[in-house]
């Protein structure tokens, strides 16, 4: 096999987590804040004498989070200072883990899991405000959970489907709303390229037994920071993997140097920030203000393990066995938790299965349409969506009659049927009415009914139109056709 240019990419992700304070203060932790520097205190400032407390609530969901991933939860762990100097960094030192992360391994979408540590965050540095910068010092100890993936992922668009489910995850969790657009949730992606004959699957286990030698094999990386969307983080890594590619086509690999590039969205290319530390230039030595901790005294980890909500793995899973759903419907009840509660009372209402799955597409497809064209449409009221189902099950509406009512529903509210009455929308199931509109149309149509009887029989559907159109849209189109055919035999 010849050998070809592989990607190879790893993960980095910070997330900001839901805490009524922040890591190591009581300051509040509150990202909706947008006032400058209001939820700030002495500990987060770094005034002389101050000690940080640790925040338990912040370890409690990182070891939900390891253990949701399948992770290694560690029994001893301590935090150390990490020592570099940014303005946004209010102690010229930020609290993180190093050596013993609380999680160690694990796994997500089939992505390998390094590990997941904790630390503070920093300020903000806002540099919108001409020939300054200003630091607002409100994210400043906010606790941030740190993920790092194994470097064997060989595909951009797997490395984002890992980052989606991870902030699914974080979301079903409760650990974090994981807003990207907000800042709370910030994904990192380092890169390189290897030449090789080797296959992605071999390039995995080859790290799984040797790693040492695999990562002997791989180029210089570069790590790609300001990825605010899933969508940059696709765009970016792919330019950088064809920037690595086109400069050792013509010679140039040395002008691929270790370094943080930013993603610049508008122009859609990375650019050079500053030359990549290694862990020594940050000189981690254990705090000597917070205490060791032994998580396997602190948590009961099978406790909490039975204690988790049920994750997005095993709700797709449980959709697929106990309803049916399409693969489209799956994914969207399991990315957006309200409407998957609404569905979930409605089924519990349906005992037809069938009938489950057609109240599925309706919220899928045809809700979906409603607000797509009006934004300040809403779910209807569950009750009212209930008897709107059952009158489809029953063969009182047609399916155009449902959407229409659908919409009604969604935008004004009211009851089904009685909107039904109103519009004229009650499905006619009535074998003598139908049978006499059947036979107006076959005496209104005569050279399409010879098409017909002479063996073209995709002219049913024009006839059937015409049925549908005689009794205003209301005929039961099974029992129409069924009439009409019988008709013209």
């Amino acid at each position: 096999m010849s050998e070809k240019y592989v990607p190879v990419i790893g993960i980095e992700i910070h997330a900001e987590l839901k805490t009524k304070t922040k890591m190591f203060s009581r300051s509040l932790n509150d990202p909706d804040e947008n006032r400058p520097n209001v939820n700030i205190d002495p500990v987060n400032m770094a005034h002389p004498g101050t000690l940080p407390v640790i925040n338990k609530k912040a370890i409690e969901h990182m070891v939900r989070i390891g253990l949701a991933v399948n992770g290694t939860i560690a029994n001893f762990t301590e935090f150390d200072r990490k020592n570099y100097f940014y303005p946004d960094i209010p102690k010229n030192y930020q609290i993180s883990q190093y050596k013993y992360p609380i999680v160690s391994g694990g796994e997500l979408k089939g992505v390998l899991l390094t590990r997941i540590h904790l630390e503070e965050d920093t300020g903000t540095s806002k540099h919108d405000r001409g020939n300054y910068t200003l630091v607002d010092y409100n994210r400043a100890g906010v606790p941030l959970m740190e993920l790092v993936t194994e470097p064997i992922i060989y595909d951009v668009k797997v490395g984002a489907d890992f980052a989606r489910e991870l902030q699914l995850l974080l979301r079903y969790l409760g650990a974090s709303d994981a807003n990207m657009e907000k800042g709370e949730m910030r994904v990192e992606a380092n890169v390189s390229v290897m030449k090789t004959d080797k296959t992605p699957d071999e390039l995995k286990e080859l790290y799984l037994k040797d790693p040492e030698t695999y990562m002997s094999m791989l180029g210089t990386k570069v790590e790609v920071k300001n990825l605010n969307s899933f969508k940059s983080m696709e765009r970016a890594t792919e330019y950088e993997i064809q920037r690595m590619i086109g400069l050792l086509e013509d010679g140039r690999g040395n002008e691929i140097v270790q370094e943080t590039r930013g993603w610049d969205d508008h122009i859609g290319r990375t650019v050079p920030q500053r030359k990549k530390e290694s862990a020594s230039d940050y000189r981690y030595f254990p705090d000597p203000d917070l205490p060791k901790l032994y998580l396997h005294e602190l948590f009961d980890l099978e406790k909490e393990k039975t204690g988790l909500p049920e994750l997005p793995w095993e709700k797709r899973a449980r959709y697929q066995t106990s309803y049916g759903l399409t693969d489209e419907a799956i994914e969207m009840f399991t990315q957006d938790i309200n409407i998957a509660t609404y569905f979930e009372k409605m089924a519990e209402s349906i005992s037809d299965k069938n009938l489950v799955k057609t109240a599925s597409n309706y919220i899928t497809s045809d809700f979906l349409g409603i607000q797509k064209d009006n934004p300040e449409a809403k779910l209807p009221e569950l009750d009212s969506f209930i008897k709107l189902v059952n009158m489809i099950g029953e063969g009182k509406l047609s399916s155009r009659g449902a959407k229409d009512i659908l919409a009604i529903l969604a935008t004004t509210g009211g009851d089904p049927e009685k909107i039904a009455d109103e519009k004229g929308l009650i499905q006619k199931n009535d074998p003598e009415a139908l049978k006499k509109i059947a036979e107006q149309v076959i005496a209104e149509n005569p050279t399409v009914v010879a098409d017909y009887k002479n063996g073209n029989e995709k002219v049913i559907k024009f006839l059937m139109g015409q049925v549908m159109r005689l009794s205003g849209g209301s005929a039961n189109p099974q029992v129409a056709e069924h009439i009409l055919i019988k008709l013209l035999q």
